[in-house]
């Protein structure tokens, strides 16, 4: 079996106070959470929006869920696109008031996010079986890549500059790798 590369930095302590980038993509890149779709912008030529359905507004309410849920979560940026996610996500514990509150890892954040957004999909086939269920190439039901990418983010030029690819990224989906 083919060993699996460590993604995260061995020595770092993912609950710290930081900004996160996250990306984190549907098992086999699977459009399922809408589509992007081209219109005329101000007479400037063509611009391109993401439009929704059902399953990427799962994601995307999921998304402001983790900071109702965790009051030390600040959520910066963040899009829903065909087939992943993209999102900063800032860790600050001086918004506990209470001592005995754990501050989660960022693993274990995305994990809550990854399982409640896959949860509620589910619900949602089931309730409803006339609804096509977004799969994998393979037929499985709807599921995320293993694991997620991220990157801390150390510096306000760095901030900036992933804000804007956050932003931007409906409009350079046919140049996303993820296309």
């Amino acid at each position: 079996m083919k060993e699996r590369k460590p993604n995260r930095l061995h020595d770092f302590d993912y609950s710290s106070d930081n900004l996160y980038y996250v990306t984190s993509c549907v098992q086999n890149r699977v459009c399922c959470f809408g589509e992007i779709v081209r219109f005329p912008s101000n007479g400037h030529g063509i611009s391109q929006k993401m439009i929704l359905n059902e399953y990427g507004e799962i994601a995307r309410k999921q998304w402001y869920w983790l900071s109702e849920q965790y009051t030390y979560v600040i959520l910066h940026e963040f899009v829903v696109m065909p087939n992943h996610i993209h999102g900063i996500i800032e860790i600050n514990s001086l918004r506990i008031k209470y001592a005995s509150v754990e501050i989660k890892s960022l693993s274990e954040l995305i994990g809550a996010y990854k399982t409640t957004v896959s949860k509620q999909i589910h619900l949602l086939e089931c309730r409803d079986r006339s609804r096509p269920v977004p799969t994998t190439n393979h037929g499985s039901p709807f599921a995320w890549q293993r694991s997620f990418h991220e990157h801390i983010i150390r510096n306000e030029k760095e901030f900036k500059k992933i804000s804007d690819y956050i932003v931007a990224n409906p409009l350079n989906w046919e140049k996303d790798k993820f296309f």
